[in-house]
């Protein structure tokens, strides 16, 4: 089937909720969903099944499928590892490297303050699997320092993991910088892309990292699968983290979900075809959104860097009242957050938002906005005014 171009909604009646947390997840395209369907009822084969043509025509699916998320970061199709989505990529990146069958002459790993929790908690395991784990500090932007970087790498350093885009404040950090760093030490370098892939260009031999991680369901795929893109030779440094037959390289044993694959691939294939547009489109509304915003409450804060950030995000914080309470009072009419919904359990205030130097009470206020694919010029002008109706009465 034919991916169409981008399935934009018509505007929703002023009664309907309006969805702005596309970071959290976004909707399944329904173009990506046309796709995906045959693989669900009519192409159902075993993939790894060689002996007839159902498993020919599911092969032929999956591989075609890596091609086309390969593509969309200018690697090869032989470089991307199905997983069942980032967080199980980031651990296969991050704990294979630490398992005890690998080498310890390198016994150091560093990352970031402000990375996501499925970072900084396999890194608490490398810790209780006797490693050094070094937490970088990050600016008042949200961006590492370098030199801070560079001063802590040395030749006991096995790997430094920095996120591409940031899950709360969508700021970007210079990647590329830090994977040549690596390369002058002689360590490996991985970062999370969860929230980039799709959104801005990514061509993995101009960041030369040597491991990359990501989602379907952020980049308006099926939730349930993800990837790991591996730089060759990658994968004998790995040990997997479950056992059973040799799929995906041996790394991650398992009959490969077709159809989710099949989604991803046209999801990446999609986002491909219209990045530049969609990118254009979705900054103008966030514009819009902010200078609505800042018309009756110019009080507002904005966290991280402006310059360097996805376009559709926007982390702000409004004086004297809780990022909490405002969503409470908007959850049946507008979908936003107070940070990342994997942390969402958590009573504390955001380790992100502390991380910028803000204080526990202020972090508490943070809002994260997300604007997507799907939000119209209407809902962004209801969504402004609602926020503004509830602040103002606050």
């Amino acid at each position: 089937m034919r991916l169409h171009g981008l399935n934009m909604s018509p505007p929703p009646p002023p009664s309907a909720p309006i969805y702005l947390d596309n970071q959290s997840t976004t909707p399944l395209d329904p173009s990506v969903l046309e796709v995906m369907l045959p693989y669900f009822t009519q192409t159902y084969g075993n993939p790894h099944a060689s002996e007839h043509i159902f498993g020919w025509q599911a092969f032929s699916a999956l591989e075609n499928a890596r091609f086309e998320i390969a593509d969309l970061i200018c690697a090869e199709k032989s470089n991307i590892v199905f997983t069942s989505g980032a967080t199980e990529s980031i651990s296969l990146a991050i704990l294979g490297l630490a398992l005890p069958s690998n080498d310890r002459s390198r016994d150091k790993i560093i990352t970031v303050a402000t990375e996501h929790a499925c970072v900084l908690e396999s890194c608490k395991q490398m810790e209780r699997l006797g490693y050094e784990v070094v937490v970088l500090p990050v600016a008042s932007d949200g961006i590492v320092d370098l030199d801070m970087l560079e001063k802590q790498l040395d030749d006991k350093t096995l790997l430094v993991s920095v996120m591409l885009a940031n899950n709360e404040i969508g700021v970007l950090q210079p990647v590329a910088e830090v994977a040549k760093m690596c390369r002058k030490f002689g360590c490996f370098s991985h970062t999370d892309a969860t929230q980039a892939f799709g959104k801005i260009p990514i061509d993995v031999d101009a960041l030369d990292v040597d491991m990359l991680s990501a989602s379907a369901h952020k980049l308006y795929g099926p939730k349930g699968i993800g990837l790991l893109f591996l730089r060759d030779g990658m994968e004998s440094r790995l040990s997997p983290l479950t056992y059973g037959g040799g799929q995906e390289r041996g790394l991650r044993p398992s009959t490969a979900a077709v159809p989710l694959a099949v989604g991803f691939g046209a999801a990446a294939r999609l986002a491909g075809e219209n990045m530049a547009d969609e990118n254009k489109r979705i900054t103008a509304l966030r514009d819009l959104f902010l200078n609505q915003l800042r018309e009756s409450a110019p009080e507002l804060t904005i966290l991280g860097s402006m310059e360097h950030r996805l376009s559709g995000n926007l982390s702000l914080i409004f004086p004297n009242i809780s990022g909490n309470s405002l969503v409470e009072a908007l959850g049946d009419r507008l979908a936003v957050s107070t940070g990342s919904s994997c942390s969402s359990v958590s009573s504390e205030p955001s380790h992100v938002i502390r991380a910028l130097g803000v204080g526990d009470d202020a972090a508490g206020a943070a809002l994260r906005i997300s604007i997507g694919r799907f939000n119209t010029e209407e809902e962004i002008r209801q969504a402004a005014s609602l926020l503004l109706s509830i602040i103002t009465r606050r």
